[in-house]
């Protein structure tokens, strides 16, 4: 019997992907069913509800659990939820659909069709109170925020039923791992306790660190890699699962690392992003979530330890998943290693301040990465990509990365 933790709500994980005939069958009612293109977020969304990872969510979230969410993390059902999950379309396509109907949600970025639903509620939102509930700004400069200002007029509630895993599994192989997936996996190496590592960046000796913090007080780790969009200037996802591998391989303990990806889009949400980003690792598999400085932030929008405050401030019983909550983490001149504001006494200027956003702007201006930075291998595999870029993003040193 598995003695992991349980998936969120408490019971069996619930994938909604459909298989064998079921699939055959609903995919030609599909083909005749009204189309929505979906944006690459919704795309994610569905595929994270097809393969459990948004257990126990049966489809997008009416305007009740909307508000719910947005006002207090919480569904008119009483189950914890953090940031709303929810389909948006345009006047035009809504004024066609009525409560009843079945559309088929497509994404020509992911094959096509990869759902269908049957429309339960059309309702109208307050973007603005979404994005100050769940972003704490409405600034358009906010990624997350223009994604949701840029959303259709009308948002769509109703059960969906899964399709595909769109483009995933074939782009990223074995490293796309489904929560039953990585839970049969940690059951088979004997894991009970296992922390999972966010990340959106190619691992510096600062993400080693803690890393290397987490293997000392659980079974293992998961590197669990973002695998959809992005904002321009970030390390596409088959460049940090290559500089991930020889990180690993080189300088990590056979049988304590695994690395895998998921499919959302990042949405910059900060601390409650903090808090999804635990949930659905609980849905994984992992007892633990390590949250470190300016965890899923942006910019100044956050303070650097907001998300580890959030954790506080839900009730006890919300996730099963936990925090390991470590403090900012640097290279010391002095104590000639990695430390932390709560390991180190040396003064600032002994210290090296590590951040994705730094490491990129290095090697956005073809600067070598010093090995207080990185490990030499991981290096090699980050500058070989950037020798190939011919148009340069610009990368802004803003909020904490800038410290």
């Amino acid at each position: 019997m598995s003695k992991l933790v349980a998936p969120h709500g408490g019971g069996e994980l619930k994938p909604l992907l459909l298989e064998g005939a079921a699939l055959e069958a609903e995919k030609a009612r599909a083909a005749t069913l009204p189309q929505i293109q979906v944006s690459s977020r919704e795309a994610g969304d569905i595929i994270m509800m097809g393969i459990g990872g948004f257990t126990p969510l049966v489809g997008f979230m009416g305007k009740a659990d909307w508000a719910g969410v947005c006002d207090g993390m919480k569904m008119t059902s009483g189950l914890f939820w953090p940031i709303p999950i929810t389909l948006s379309v345009d006047l035009a396509a809504a004024e066609g659909l009525k409560e009843g109907d079945s559309v088929a949600l497509v994404s020509d970025e992911q094959g096509g069709v990869l759902a269908t639903m049957r429309i339960t509620e059309k309702y109208s939102i307050d973007k603005a109170h979404e994005c100050m509930m769940v972003y704490k700004t409405t600034d358009l400069e906010h990624p997350g925020v223009k994604m949701v200002m840029d959303q259709g007029e009308v948002n769509l509630a109703g059960p969906i039923k899964v399709l595909s895993t769109g483009t995933f599994k074939d782009e990223y192989g074995e490293q796309f791992m489904t929560p039953a997936e990585t839970r049969a996996e940690f059951d088979q190496r004997g894991w009970k306790t296992i922390a999972a590592f966010q990340t959106r960046n190619p691992m510096h000796r600062s993400h080693e660190y803690l890393a290397k913090i987490a293997v000392e007080i659980c079974d293992g780790v998961l590197v669990h890699s973002l695998l959809g969009k992005l904002k321009p200037g970030d390390i596409p996802a088959d460049v940090r699962s290559e500089a991930i591998q020889v990180l690993i391989d080189n300088y990590f303990v056979k049988n304590t690392v695994i690395q895998a990806g998921y499919p959302l889009d990042m949405r910059y949400a900060g601390p409650r992003e903090a808090l999804l980003h635990a949930l659905f690792r609980q849905n994984y598999g992992c007892s633990h979530l390590i949250v470190g400085r300016d965890h899923a932030g942006v910019g100044d929008y956050y303070g650097p330890f907001d998300a580890h405050h959030i954790f506080d401030e839900i009730p006890a019983d919300a996730l099963e998943t936990q925090p390991l909550k470590i403090d900012w983490t640097f290279w010391c001149n002095k104590c000639g290693g990695m430390a932390s504001m709560k390991t180190c006494p040396h003064e600032a200027a002994d210290r090296v301040l590590l951040s994705g956003t730094k490491v990129r702007k290095m090697l956005t201006d073809g600067e070598d990465l010093p090995a207080t930075f990185s490990r030499p291998e991981v290096a090699k595999v980050l500058q070989a990509y950037y020798a190939t870029l011919t148009e340069k993003v610009e990368i802004k040193m803003t909020g904490h990365s800038a410290k």
